[in-house]
């Protein structure tokens, strides 16, 4: 079997819990932009937030200055911490 080259490929090959926290936001990023991957893109969000726990704390339009993040991407790592919270939530009320 040919090797994924890309964080979803990996995702799909070795589980969820294989990737790094930047390979997984990349994966939410979708794609870059010429030049850029978003990996890339990923690891300046980490870069400049130490961590995801660091990221969920920021404001959407701190995150939308990173360049190469638009509305829609925002959007879906906005959606994503929020069902991360959703859950934590739910696991606290067992």
């Amino acid at each position: 079997m040919k090797p994924w080259i890309h964080p979803g490929g990996k995702l799909i090959e070795l589980g969820p819990s294989a990737l790094t926290d930047e390979e997984l936001l990349a994966i939410l990023i979708g794609s870059g932009y010429k030049g850029r991957s978003a990996e890339a893109i990923a690891k300046e969000l980490l870069d400049n937030y130490y961590s995801i726990a660091g990221l969920m704390g920021k404001k959407l339009t701190d995150i939308a200055k990173i360049k190469g993040l638009k509305d829609v991407k925002v959007v879906r790592i906005a959606a994503a911490f929020e069902i991360a919270r959703r859950v934590v939530k739910t696991l606290e009320k067992e």
